[in-house]
């Protein structure tokens, strides 16, 4: 006998309309200053412009590769905010707003793109991991990591949490299944945070799964909850209630952010070939930085030199970016052998000599590879 799905929309966790209209939720009371709200209008100006230039760099030769966060900035921004200095963040290769709130450098993410870093930055320093190619695996790394705290006994108010982030692509591999297995029996004080895309790359989310994603977790034993990923706002409230209860030792919960990938999964996609440009449009009058725009606009939260100061920053920071991105140094060729285990390693050592013998043979090479 046919399984047959619901079509019906799963309630959407939402505090700021697309037209820009606050409502408040009774599950996620949000308190917020208008200070904080500027604050959050431009962290998602600049992340965007961030974003923009490195796709920019990308086409001129100056960066292998770019995955565009384009239209995600709410979910990244929002949910980024929510984190406080002791959580640790495990991001997949997209989130470049969250690296943002963490303050890892523009250039350190540009130097991974470009070839001349095998990360570039501590995690320790941040509170954010490094980037994860392998779609899924950081779900398992971010697990591991909240049962490590689990068992310091760091929980509690002051305590710290962990959130971990994935498309819903990822969802479908078996790394991110498992970790849900792992949290939910341990109950590890870890947020999965799902950006749902829509798009897997070419994959539409119905081949994805038959039930809205968040429903997922109840399979698991944990609560799900589907947010507006366009909504920064709630993104913000949502991601702080589950941090917070994860602290208390609630255990794990899963937030499905549901947004839309505006632009191609990375440089090297073309999205023409696999969806219609009318969803596109649909999606552009769901902009995230449009309706916190009018939000502020509308109820004197914000003025023209607000906009046209934040607008001047982006510049700026474009500009920083463009100058950084090209100034960065190539590594040497030995390099590749650096911070492979966290102590020496005989194996490692062996392969190093052996390159360093190799390039050493060529005329005119140093002892570190370079001429």
């Amino acid at each position: 006998m046919p399984v047959t799905t619901s079509h019906e929309e799963p309630e959407l966790i939402q505090l700021l309309t697309p037209e820009g209209e606050f409502k408040e939720h009774p599950d996620y009371p949000l308190d917020i200053s208008a200070e904080e709200m500027r604050g959050l209008y431009r962290d998602l100006a600049l992340v965007r412009r961030l974003d923009t230039e490195a796709v920019a760099l990308q086409r001129q030769g100056e960066l292998g590769l770019w995955a565009s966060l384009l239209g995600q900035e709410a979910a990244q921004v929002g949910s980024g905010r929510a984190l406080r200095p002791n959580d640790m963040a495990f991001p997949s290769y997209r989130e470049h707003g969250v690296a943002w709130c963490r303050g890892v450098a523009p250039k350190d993410l540009l130097a991974l793109f470009r070839g001349v870093t095998n990360g570039g930055w501590n995690p320790d320093d941040h509170g954010f991991h490094l980037y994860t190619i392998v779609i899924g695996t950081q779900a398992l790394h971010a697990t591991g990591y909240a049962m490590g705290i689990q068992r310091d006994g760091a929980l509690g108010e002051d305590g710290s949490a962990v959130i971990v982030y994935f498309g819903d692509g990822a969802t479908s591999q078996g790394d991110t299944n498992e970790a849900f297995v792992y949290a939910a029996v341990n109950n590890a004080p870890v947020v999965f945070f799902c950006q749902n895309n829509q798009w897997a790359i070419s994959e539409p989310l119905e081949r994805q799964s038959r039930v809205p994603l968040y429903r997922r977790a109840e399979g698991f034993g944990f609560p799900g909850v589907r947010v507006d990923g366009n909504d920064v706002l709630a993104c913000l409230a949502v991601t702080r209630a589950a941090l917070h209860n994860a602290r208390e030792g609630q255990g794990p919960s899963l937030i499905e952010a549901f947004t839309y990938r505006m632009g191609a999964h990375t440089t090297s996609d073309d999205p023409t070939r696999y969806r219609m440009s009318a969803e596109l449009e649909e999606w552009k009058a769901k902009d995230p930085l449009l309706r916190l725009h009018t939000f502020l606009t509308r109820n004197g939260l914000a003025d023209e030199a607000f906009f046209a100061a934040v607008e001047e920053e982006a510049g700026r920071l474009g500009e920083r970016i463009r100058t950084e991105c090209r100034a960065l140094p190539d590594p040497a060729p030995l390099d590749i052998f650096h911070e492979v285990y966290a102590e020496p390693h005989h194996h490692i050592d062996r392969q190093r000599a052996e390159f360093a013998d190799y390039l050493a043979s060529f005329e005119g090479a140093d002892a570190e590879g370079g001429r």
